[in-house]
């Protein structure tokens, strides 16, 4: 239709008509006298509206699927950071009550030893200043320690602090070929020098080549001189193996340290030695032995001969 005159009029007057229809239609309510032409454009528009409806439903429920979608994958991944950060949190409990064990035998051996120490925590492990068997602590000359310090924890000896900055220390371990420490063995007192071999088990040298030893003998710590680099009594390890004398002047044991080297985490720096030597007094009670059970066999005797022709007859 071309914009004229008379389309405007005829437009105008169909709105006027349009209000006028909506007018009656509102006064009169359930009344209405446009009531039947509504119904009648329902009967005739209804299914059109149903069918335009059910073919755009699909895509309404389409998208509402993908948006309730995305709300799952957002719960989904909340509940994954939840449940890393729990398993974090249960893994610093875990390192947390480890390391208040190690603390707490720790403080168990320096009491038993009258040992003065200063705690710390083992924060790299490595070759230092030429040595292959080291370990770096959090604890330095501001803290009070000094070259030659016996280091230990809550199971024995670990090593001695070679190199001291003011935050930090350098401890050779006891399983370092450099490594050397008197030892005496537990109630014979036998004497003995215990030397670090790498991953294998000390290697123990008896100055008495005629020595009784067997396999599960103990030995701590002899102690130096002014008690430097050693304090006496450290629990050191456990006899191995013994090597036959062979008629020498020493006799060779072979220890396994009580301490994990693998394991190392907090340790004890010993800033005090003992007034009076602890000796094995520091040792951890032996296990009890298991009992060995014992078998009883009763034997029936055979029956006689006369009983049995007795029982023929």
């Amino acid at each position: 239709m071309r914009d004229t005159r008379e389309s405007r009029l005829l437009l105008v007057l169909l709105i006027a008509i349009a209000f006028a229809l909506i007018t009656v239609d509102i006064r009169g309510g359930e009344d209405s006298p446009v009531d039947g032409a509504r119904q009648a454009a329902a009967t005739v528009f209804g299914p059109i509206e149903n069918g335009l409806s059910g073919a755009v439903d699909p895509i309404g429920n389409a998208v509402s699927a993908v948006r309730e979608s995305g709300d799952r994958h957002d719960r989904l991944a909340e509940l994954e950071r939840e449940n890393t950060a729990l398993k974090a949190e249960l893994g610093s409990d875990d390192r947390s009550r480890s390391r208040l064990k190690q603390l707490d035998g720790l403080l168990k051996i320096s009491g038993q030893g009258q040992y003065g120490i200063k705690g710390a925590q083992v924060i790299a492990i490595g070759a230092a200043q030429g040595f292959s068997w080291t370990i770096t602590i959090d604890a330095g000359a501001d803290d009070g320690i000094e070259r030659d310090m016996t280091v230990l924890n809550g199971d024995g000896l670990v090593g001695r602090v070679t190199t001291v900055g003011p935050d930090t220390a350098t401890v050779l371990l006891a399983t370092d070929p450099d490594f050397t420490v008197g030892t005496r063995m537990e109630t014979t007192d036998e004497l003995g020098f215990a030397s670090g071999q790498g991953d294998r088990p000390l290697r123990v040298e008896l100055l008495n080549g005629k020595a009784e030893i067997k396999k599960g003998d103990r030995l701590v710590t002899f102690g130096s001189q002014a008690d430097k680099p050693f304090v006496p009594g450290v629990p050191v390890g456990v006899v191995s193996r013994v090597d036959p004398s062979g008629g020498g002047l020493t006799r060779t044991l072979s220890v396994t340290p009580f301490v994990s080297f693998s394991k190392l985490d907090v340790v004890g720096v010993v800033v005090q030695a003992p007034e009076k030597d602890p000796r094995d007094t520091v040792l951890p009670k032996k296990p009890k032995p298991a009992p060995t059970p014992t078998v009883t066999v009763t034997v029936t005797p055979p029956a006689s001969a006369d009983g049995l022709n007795q029982q023929e007859q």
